[in-house]
């Protein structure tokens, strides 16, 4: 169960939603700060013929700030616990580099169950007006093409932030984040009202912030399908996220089950550009 919303960081952006120049950071990015962020995953609910009695995991997030682009690891471990007692542990380990244009990323994936290998995404990707083209080197070398109005993560997430801050309520476009082999997925994302700073006793550091509540579902692209058209989501999310690029609070829905996950430890790391 690859978690496809990996990229728990973001900004906020204030201006008008249109593209960068290309070769220009996305305006916005500059809001955003590196960070470190440790979860705690724990079972939300499972449907009633689901066979999962339990669910505990973690979940390490780190952003670092690499001045052209951001680089970004998440590392996650969950075991799920059966009704006969049994537990079965999947980890990922995902990492990105994403060019603060929006344009180009590079992605690695691997999974395990049981300690055993069940899955590897690898490759890189470049975002052209007319779609672009995905190079993958794992799990078979190949070649896709991107949709026009194709996202990158980073890029998806400050656009969705800058609509709610502007009082949109829904973001509907291609989205692509390395951790499928075949390619873009669509999504819409249902957004909230944005809310004004408020007390944080347990983090300080985003007691001065404003914050937006989002949910992003994920549906599998077909070569009739427009975006977020299909009926049933293959995957959807659920996030706070901080105007600093922060998510303190998620949902994950992974279709018998759901995870949530409560933000345990936070590092805002220094700028070094």
């Amino acid at each position: 169960m690859p978690l496809r919303r990996p990229w728990i960081a973001a900004a906020f952006l204030a201006a008008a939603l249109v593209p960068g120049a290309p070769g220009a950071a996305e305006p916005g990015m500059e809001a955003m700060v590196g960070h470190r962020a440790a979860y705690r995953l724990s079972l939300d609910r499972a449907r009633d013929n689901a066979d999962i009695a339990r669910a505990d995991g973690v979940m390490l997030y780190e952003v670092i700030d690499a001045c052209d682009g951001w680089a970004t690891r998440q590392r996650f471990q969950l075991t799920l616990t059966d009704r006969d007692g049994t537990d079965v542990q999947t980890t990922s380990d995902y990492s990105t580099y994403e060019t603060k244009d929006g344009k180009t990323i590079r992605f690695s994936l691997t999974q395990t169950s049981q300690g055993n290998v069940s899955q590897r995404v690898a490759g890189d990707a470049e975002v052209t007006p007319e779609g672009g083209t995905v190079r993958y080197t794992e799990p078979d070398t190949k070649q896709e093409s991107l949709p026009p109005g194709t996202l990158l993560p980073m890029l998806h997430t400050i656009r969705a932030l800058a609509s709610a801050r502007g009082g949109q309520r829904l973001l509907v476009v291609p989205l692509f984040d390395g951790t499928s082999a075949d390619g873009a997925q669509d999504t819409t994302s249902v957004l909230q009202a944005w809310q004004p700073a408020q007390a944080n006793e347990r983090f300080p550091v985003l007691a001065s912030l404003g914050s937006a509540r989002m949910r992003i579902a994920f549906f599998d692209r077909t070569p009739s399908s427009s975006a977020g058209g299909a009926s049933s989501p293959d995957y959807e999310v659920g996030l706070r996220y901080y105007e600093n690029g922060v998510a303190d609070e998620l949902k994950m829905e992974f279709g018998e089950f759901s995870v949530n996950g409560q933000m345990q430890e936070l590092a805002v790391l220094p700028n070094p550009c």
